[in-house]
């Protein structure tokens, strides 16, 4: 697991949209962190799983930017906001499982020609019957 240090982080409240009636209008509940990639000190195949999971949520400069706005407090938003965050870093930090090449055997391809065949057969017998 990878440990976020505090100066990584950086969170702003915004004006949230969406239901709240006026409290929406007064209060800025929406969060949004922004977290410096570089400080983390990512491993660089973790920073590639990171990059490609972040999509355009990832900047230029290697800010990743999360906005959270689905509740209606500013304490439940910002929870929100760093387990998404905490989501993408342990997704990021999983590896991909290794593919083992393997090839039929001799027997398994003899078999796949011997049914090709035997349904060219059944076919070749369907055409038109010929009176002598």
């Amino acid at each position: 697991m990878v440990d976020v240090p505090e100066d990584a982080l950086e969170e702003r409240f915004l004006a949230a949209t969406g239901p709240g009636g006026q409290n929406v209008n007064k209060v800025a509940t929406a969060c949004q962190l922004r977290v410096d990639v570089f400080r983390l000190g990512l491993h660089p195949e973790t920073y590639r799983r990171l990059k490609l999971a972040a999509g355009s949520r990832l900047t230029a400069a290697g800010v990743l930017v999360l906005t959270a706005r689905r509740y209606r407090s500013q304490e439940a938003n910002r929870a929100d906001a760093r387990a998404r965050l905490a989501g993408l870093l342990a997704g990021a930090e999983e590896r991909e499982a290794r593919r083992v090449k393997t090839k039929p055997s001799r027997a398994a391809k003899a078999r796949r020609v011997d049914t090709k065949k035997g349904r060219g057969a059944v076919k070749a017998g369907r055409g038109r019957v010929e009176t002598d």
